[in-house]
């Protein structure tokens, strides 16, 4: 048992209530046993906190394969055209699918963004844990204050049904895809309900351009829509910046085009990153710089981002992917994935590692027993993953 918070414990042993909450950690022959208890036991496997995934878009996980374009702006636009012909009913049926296919690959939460709603009426239904970001979008400042209600109007909605592990944020999409007096509308909104916030940024060269120069294919389009550009920026971090964007509950997402100064901004404002190595190298983004924010001290955590752009949700992908860029060692990694997610999503006192108090969320994997936990959980596969528990529930595999 890797509990991440501590060293590995050899022969280990978790003790979880009923009400899901985990009593006690250590090594098993430590562990009490109260009267009536059920006892799983798994030899040679190893038990980990629940993965956290801190970008994904379960409500597009029929678009697997759907969408072949490796250009960014001509992905985007089939991607858009491609959700005006989907039903409602077909949205929360992918979102069901995306929450199983998580929980299969040992993923206990997710950080979701979508416009549909599905993901957290999903998560609700079966039981999941996660935060569910409601995207709003709109480019013309005109239409800023109808987004705005629409907005409300969803997340009033969600948050009625949502059950209790689930928690609903907001999303203004993207510097390309919302206008300035939107972002500035949905923050003040965020801000005077808590609720936490997440935006795609500084994710593309085509992004910087539009923001820093007016050029580029984003800039064609606002030109095209006769749309008000934006006031010149320094940086798609200066940008959100200047307008009151970045903080504290500020969850950016992807993040590669940044300086030493943007990556300071963010820091100081608390802002945690999200970051996607392998979808960045599907659309030829580049590659985030995974050290320089570690070492600039902000919160870091990995994600998948869509199936429609990378094909699965297999977090251990993702952090070999960050590892080949980056001179990280693997307990690093693994924390990318749990308790710096968690710390990410401001969920650390819940969720992340295995320790009294905390949820019982956990993973369990089948692997070699060799090396030291961390290389060989860096080493898995999603498919290694034999059983995952929310909350103590058993939500996917099993033991036999």
């Amino acid at each position: 048992m890797w509990p991440v918070s501590s060293p590995a414990i050899p022969n280990g042993a978790v003790l979880v209530d009923a009400a899901g909450h985990i009593l006690e950690v250590g090594p098993e022959a430590r562990i009490p046993k109260p009267p009536a208890f059920q006892e799983l036991s798994a030899p040679d496997a190893l038990l980990l906190p629940g993965l956290i995934n801190a970008h994904t878009h379960l409500e597009l996980t029929e678009f697997r394969d759907a969408i072949p374009e490796s250009d960014f702006f001509e992905w985007i636009q089939h991607v858009r055209r491609r959700k005006e012909k989907v039903p409602p009913d077909a949205y929360l049926e992918a979102a069901r699918c995306g929450v199983r296919e998580a929980w299969a690959a040992g993923i206990t939460t997710v950080a979701d963004t979508g416009d549909s709603g599905a993901v957290a009426r999903a998560l609700t239904e079966l039981g999941g844990r996660g935060i569910a970001y409601q995207e709003v979008f709109g480019p013309n400042p005109d239409q800023a204050e109808g987004s705005l209600r629409g907005l409300r109007e969803s997340v009033t909605r969600l948050a009625g049904e949502a059950g209790s592990s689930v928690r609903i944020g907001v999303s203004p999409h993207a510097p390309y895809s919302v206008s300035g007096a939107l972002y500035r509308r949905v923050v003040e909104f965020a801000r005077a309900e808590s609720l936490p916030l997440a935006t795609h940024l500084a994710e593309s060269r085509e992004e910087t351009a539009f923001l820093t120069a007016r050029t580029g294919p984003f800039a064609d389009l606002w030109r095209r829509r006769g749309l008000p550009f934006p006031p010149l920026a320094r940086s798609p971090v200066g940008y959100l910046e200047g307008m009151g964007v970045l903080g504290p509950r500020t969850l950016v997402i992807h993040a590669v085009h940044t300086d030493g100064e943007d990556r300071r901004i963010l820091a100081e404002a608390g802002c945690a990153v999200a970051l996607c190595p392998r979808s960045n190298a599907r659309h030829g983004h580049g590659a985030p710089p995974i050290a320089a924010y570690l070492q600039a001290g902000g919160p870091v955590a990995l994600g998948t981002d869509s199936v429609a752009s990378v094909g699965s949700l297999d977090l251990f992908a993702e952090a070999r992917a960050a590892h080949a860029l980056a001179p990280l060692d693997a307990p690093t990694l693994i924390r990318l994935l749990t308790l710096d997610a968690a710390r990410a999503l401001g969920m650390q006192d819940e969720i992340g590692s295995l320790e009294p108090g905390k949820w019982a969320d956990f993973c369990l994997l089948k692997v070699p027993a060799r090396r030291e936990p961390a290389d060989r959980v860096l080493e898995a596969q999603s498919s290694d993953v034999v059983a995952t528990w929310v909350a103590g529930r058993l939500v996917a595999g099993g033991l036999e």
